[in-house]
């Protein structure tokens, strides 16, 4: 996956400007972190093609934006911040129907079973006959993301994808992630705010602030103090925990200047 000077927005408005990535090789998980308005929903959707983007978006040395909305669909999976609509369909048929809409390649048989494996990945086989409408909303996250894996895309852009979800479930979620990038070798970028998690789950995480990349790479070399207090404006330290993986530790907020 690359990106090169990207530049992504509205009509009116750049929210990235000029956002180069170092190279991301297959089967990585990409921790996309930085605060509210930092730009991380805009660039997840202009790589997808669902915004104003322009510069180098590659995958596997194609250039995206070159492609067909269909051709790009399918190499592309993307979960938004909105849940799945609360509709009378059971859960198994809404995950077919994101199936079929993208993978029409898959006979009956290798559609169930791409269902299956999804439901199963992400612990969520219990719900499988039970309507959207009766699903809470962090059920519906969960099977939102039972639409994107099922297509198996070879890049998975997720938007605060455990936000409604309990400590858990945000477990499983980035687990089932982060080995379904892993055995595929697809690349999954994901905007998250639990730096903690981030750090613990993601290969390399990068760390957006107010539309530029501030620090990409290894967490353990990008979760600095002064990178958290400059995207984040907070006061922090980096200790280990018991198992020696890096824990942040917010103090205080800084004063805006």
């Amino acid at each position: 996956m690359l990106l090169q000077g990207v530049t992504a927005g509205y009509r009116n408005r750049r929210v990235i400007e000029g956002f180069d990535l170092p190279a991301l090789p297959p089967g990585t998980l990409l921790g996309l972190l930085g605060q509210n308005a930092a730009g991380k929903s805009t660039l997840l959707r202009g790589i997808a093609g669902l915004g104003r983007a322009s510069g180098t978006i590659a995958l596997d040395g194609v250039s995206l934006p070159a492609l067909s909305a269909a051709r790009r669909a399918a190499l592309v999976g993307y979960l938004p911040q909105s849940l799945p609509s609360p509709s009378p369909l059971v859960a198994y048929e809404a995950v077919l129907s994101a199936c079929r809409a993208v993978r029409g390649d898959l006979s009956h048989a290798q559609a169930e079973a791409a269902i299956a494996r999804a439901f199963q990945n992400l612990g969520i086989t219990h719900l499988a006959l039970r309507r959207m409408s009766e699903l809470s909303g962090g059920q519906r996250q969960m099977v939102g993301l039972a639409q994107v894996m099922v297509r198996e895309p070879k890049l998975l852009l997720l938007d605060e994808p455990t936000s409604a979800l309990d400590l858990r479930w945000q477990l499983s979620v980035v687990q089932a992630v982060r080995d379904a990038v892993r055995a595929s070798g697809a690349i999954g970028i994901v905007a998250i705010h639990d730096i903690n998690l981030a750090i613990r789950a993601c290969d390399q995480v990068a760390v957006l602030a107010k539309g530029r990349l501030l620090a990409a790479g290894p967490p353990a070399q990008v979760v600095t103090p002064d990178v958290l207090a400059e995207s984040f404006g907070v006061a922090s330290r980096v200790e280990a925990c018991s198992q020696g993986v890096p824990v942040v530790l917010v103090d205080r907020a800084l004063s805006v200047v």
